[in-house]
């Protein structure tokens, strides 16, 4: 498999593959955040589409956090998965909503720095990362999307393990994944450059195209 030099050139590909979305007035292009939102804003210049940033928190079970129970969006949107939720009492689900709320307030409050709120009623969502590993944090933003009113989700990464390509083709309404290596490893080995995106770094993409 073929790596990246980095995220720029990932965002690259993948725009020449989306085509077809260019000019529609109905498309925008949401990066998740952080690892995201690079990659989203090369395809947004590249198709002509309005770039913003889809901020979601995952609800992690307290004794097994990579397991998500469900997930926070803006604008109070949750979504829950009843069969893992149900596991867990008042008093921790509380918890993990408290501390995971906290930190999608402080995000949101960097990131739209003042851009209205998201508004994707009727709209093609194009949700963008930089790599599906569990692929768990891209199906609750697909989720996430479609409770704000899209109407049609795209996911759009460069690479992803085959159990997360599985689960967000059932769940998007249609998934561009340019790599799914039989032998997945973490998504920064296909990355010459996976430097940690910093919030400045989000900040002045969106900046950039807004």
């Amino acid at each position: 498999m073929t790596s990246y030099r980095d995220r720029a050139e990932a965002g690259r590909m993948l725009a020449d593959q989306l085509t077809d979305l260019a000019g529609r007035p109905d498309v925008v292009v949401l990066g998740l955040v952080r690892g995201g939102v690079p990659v989203a804003r090369v395809i947004a210049d590249r198709i002509g589409a309005p770039l913003d940033v889809l901020v979601v928190r995952k609800l992690g079970v307290p004794w097994a956090p990579e397991v998500a129970y469900g997930a926070l969006g803006p604008d109070g949107v949750q979504v829950l998965n009843d069969m893992v939720a149900d596991r867990l009492s008042d008093a921790e689900r509380a918890q993990v909503r408290e501390r995971e709320q906290a930190e999608l307030d402080r995000r949101e409050q960097r990131y739209r720095g003042g851009r209205p709120p998201l508004d994707l009623a009727g709209r093609t969502a194009v949700i963008v990362d930089d790599g599906l590993a569990t692929g768990a944090t891209a199906r609750a933003a697909v989720q996430v999307a479609r409770q704000l009113g899209a109407a049609r989700v795209v996911v759009a990464v460069p690479v992803g393990s085959d159990q997360a390509y599985e689960m967000l083709a059932a769940e998007a309404d249609e998934l561009l994944c340019l790599q799914v290596p039989a032998d997945f490893a973490a998504v920064g080995a296909y990355y010459d450059d996976f430097h940690e995106v910093s919030d400045d770094e989000v900040t002045q993409a969106l900046t950039a195209t807004a």
